[in-house]
């Protein structure tokens, strides 16, 4: 619960926007609701090559929809998936940007403790932690092994995940991108699909709030 002391968001807006290499797909909804989740999947499946897959198209369908609400429950700046020629999803990457009014955005090293808090998960071994020039900006890059809670809370499965903390110029709000997956076999191709991603994101400051 927020009390009167607490300060008010940062209300600054901007537009994230990638050149996404072909198996990344947007999932970026509006309005957040399953019906247009549904709309943006049939779109997608359309467009997919019946020869080129090998999952039936009702459970491409089914898995764009649920990934698709998934994704957007907290209302991401943007949120994508990449899927593989057999149509199966491979890893998760969402945007978000963070801050208060009245309150120093984090510096690079204030940055690290937050990029590895997760509410469902905890971080095995030794992260990897470097600092990176972006086009949307300077940047720290955390990537790390999960052990993530199962459903029921039983048990934990392994997940890998890198993040970038962005510090767009011009800009007060920090810009987070979170890429996950659960393949640990494909950690190699996936950071490779993120980092080549990541490269290619612009952050353009947006006038008003």
């Amino acid at each position: 619960m927020s009390t009167p002391d607490d300060p008010a968001p940062l209300d600054e807006t901007f537009e994230c926007s990638f050149e996404f290499q072909p198996g990344w797909i947007d999932l970026t909804l509006r309005e957040g609701t399953r019906a247009e989740a549904k709309a943006l999947a049939t779109q997608v499946v359309n467009r997919l090559n019946p020869l080129g897959i090998e999952i039936e198209k009702s459970a491409v369908f089914d898995d764009l929809v649920e990934r698709a609400v998934d994704l957007n429950d907290d209302v991401p700046t943007l949120a994508a998936a990449y899927y593989s020629e057999a149509g199966e999803a491979l890893a998760n990457l969402m945007v978000d940007s963070y801050g208060d009014e009245g309150v120093p955005r984090p510096g690079p090293e204030e940055v690290v403790p937050l990029l590895l808090r997760w509410g469902n998960a905890q971080v095995t071994g030794g992260p990897r932690i470097t600092r990176v020039e972006l086009a949307a900006g300077p940047a720290v890059r955390i990537q790390a092994m999960l052990k993530v809670k199962r459903m029921l809370g039983f048990g934990r499965k392994p997940a890998g995940f890198i993040r970038y903390a962005v510090f767009p110029p011009g800009m007060e709000s920090l810009v987070v991108v979170t890429v996950t997956w659960e393949k640990v076999a494909l950690t190699e191709q996936i950071t490779e699909l993120a980092d080549e991603a990541v490269r290619t994101m612009r952050v353009t400051p947006l006038p008003g709030g």
